[in-house]
């Protein structure tokens, strides 16, 4: 068993072309099966300057290839956006 403080350290990459995207910053759990449905990545507006809005990128369970000991691959990621979360998301696991 992984906590999200573990997941949390490791760098989230595009494994088609070696983009970083960066960290974990919540999880989308669905709970009437208890699993992980997607981790979510903050991703901040460069053009925005330092108080730039933060959109959210949501990667799905199934788009993870790997998780490694210090890397999390992923595949088919698209723009991020706002999130708008269906389900309950989880905080220090």
């Amino acid at each position: 068993m992984m906590k999200l403080s573990e997941l949390q350290v490791k760098e989230v990459i595009i494994v088609d072309d070696g983009k970083r995207l960066g960290h974990i910053t919540d999880l989308e759990i669905d709970t009437d099966r208890g699993k992980i449905v997607a981790i979510v990545l903050t991703i901040k507006d460069k053009k925005s300057g330092f108080f730039g809005k933060a959109d959210e990128l949501v990667i799905h369970w199934e788009q993870i290839v790997r998780i490694g000991s210090d890397v999390i691959l992923v595949k088919n990621v698209g723009e991020p956006k706002l999130y708008s979360g269906h389900f309950i998301t989880g905080h220090n696991g």
